[in-house]
């Protein structure tokens, strides 16, 4: 029944239009329903999208809550942060950034930032 849908992330923000600013600034990212002051819907490639609503819960996670698949991850990575994106670094068993981008033993690659709300996000690329 579901397999066949799409599927989207949901993503708390604490302050909604910090959130509008970071996504629009830091990410390129406008919303859909720009007039709204309590939500926000984004579609980003193959119709995909996300939804931000404020709550006072953002922030909270401790785990990736949504990633972008892209087919360079290092210039995606390179391109964001010259427009002040932090890139986290982690060091796991198993996973550990170099300069913020995990390399896996499959080729695939890996970095995290925080949004403006604290939300975990992602770049990835396939091997």
């Amino acid at each position: 029944m579901l397999k066949d849908q799409q599927v989207g992330a949901v993503l708390p923000a604490q302050d909604i239009a910090r959130a509008r600013a970071y996504y629009s600034e830091k990410l390129g990212l406008e919303p859909e329903n720009p007039d709204d002051d309590d939500n926000l819907q984004y579609r980003c490639g193959d119709g995909t999208g996300f939804f931000l609503y404020q709550t006072s819960n953002a922030g909270t996670a401790k785990n990736t809550q949504m990633g972008w698949t892209v087919s360079d991850v290092r210039a995606t990575v390179q391109e964001l942060r010259g427009k002040g994106v932090k890139f986290e670094d982690y060091d796991f068993p198993g996973l550990k950034t170099e300069d913020g981008i995990a390399t896996m033993p499959d080729g695939s690659a890996a970095a995290w930032f925080l949004d403006s709300e604290g939300n975990i996000l992602s770049i990835n690329q396939t091997g």
